[in-house]
């Protein structure tokens, strides 16, 4: 988002970059605010909004020329409880109403368990199991998604690099090797 654009000028950039047509762009603009909740704010400065606010614009730029597949990366990160259930139920809805395919990442396991028709377990950047939560919770015996996680990336707390550069370094070095 372009902070110094308001909400309308923002939406309007990304359907220009994304080639919407002139038409659809005036019914769309306004119907995706009215959908995020931010038609009354439209002409506001994006700088003036709050995070939840931002997200909800970010969710409605994604929107803009009709994907097929969304991709959201952490999207409830930072929410309040009502933007998270607003924002769950909004996908929920778009996902049915014009059959997107939504592709979500997150750490909140029991937004995940609630959401998901399936679910993908990663451990160090490779999936390990995936299937739904009924099929998870029978092959490994758990109760919870955070059990089926726990069970199968282990118990241990793992160790992180605090420098993304000597990640990158180790990583140049092996490569050579």
């Amino acid at each position: 988002m372009d902070d110094q654009l308001t909400a309308i000028e923002n939406l309007e950039f990304h359907a220009i970059l994304y080639n919407v047509h002139k038409e659809t762009r005036k019914s769309r603009i306004p119907e995706l605010l009215k959908l995020v909740d931010l038609y009354d704010r439209r002409n506001d400065l994006v700088k003036t909004f709050s995070g939840g606010m931002k997200r909800r614009l970010e969710i409605a730029r994604g929107l803009i020329h009709h994907p097929k597949i969304l991709f959201l990366d952490e999207p409830t990160i930072g929410l309040d409880a009502q933007t998270r259930n607003f924002l769950w139920n909004y996908i929920k809805e778009l996902n049915k109403k014009e059959n997107m395919t939504v592709f979500l990442t997150t750490h909140y396991l029991e937004e995940a368990e609630k959401i998901a028709d399936r679910i993908a377990i990663i451990d160090h950047g490779k999936i390990i199991k995936i299937g739904t939560l009924a099929e998870l919770k029978k092959q490994t015996k758990s109760k919870d998604l955070e059990e089926i996680f726990l069970k199968l990336t282990g118990y241990k707390i793992r160790e992180e690099t605090a420098d993304p550069k000597e990640a990158l370094r180790a990583r140049h070095r092996g490569i050579r090797r």
